[in-house]
C-alpha cells in the first residue's frame, strides 16, 4: 500500500495561524472599504443587515471567502454594534440631557 492510513490528532498551528491572519486582514480591507466609500450608496446587503456599497463587493467577496461564515457574522454584528455605539457618542446636538428621574419617582 503506497499510501499508510495514519491518524494524526496533531494540528499544524502555523496553518491556523496563517488562515486567521488571512481572514483578519480579509476583515480590515473590507472595513476600511466601508469606511473609505461612506459617501456612497449602500445598495448591496450582507449578514446580519450590514448593508455596503458595490464598490466594496469585491473586498467583501474575499472577506467571505477567508473568514468562516460564523465569523463573518460575529464581526459584522461587532462593527454594526461599534457603530452605533459611535454614532450616539458623535451626536452632540442631542436634545436629550442626562437621565433626570422626576421627584414622583421617590
Amino acid at each position: 500500500m503506497a499510501y499508510a492510513a495514519v491518524k494524526s490528532d496533531k494540528i499544524d498551528t502555523a496553518v491556523l495561524t496563517k488562515a486567521r491572519e488571512a481572514c483578519y486582514k480579509a476583515r480590515d480591507a473590507f472595513y476600511a472599504c466601508l469606511e473609505n466609500e461612506s459617501d456612497k450608496k449602500p445598495t448591496e446587503i450582507a449578514s446580519v443587515g450590514l448593508l455596503y456599497p458595490l464598490e466594496c463587493k469585491q473586498c467583501r467577496n474575499e472577506y467571505v471567502k477567508q473568514c468562516r461564515s460564523s465569523w463573518v457574522k460575529h464581526f459584522d454584528r461587532q462593527y454594526c454594534q461599534n457603530k452605533r455605539v459611535q454614532t450616539l457618542l458623535d451626536d452632540k446636538g442631542s436634545t436629550r440631557g442626562p437621565f433626570m428621574p422626576s421627584p414622583l419617582q421617590f
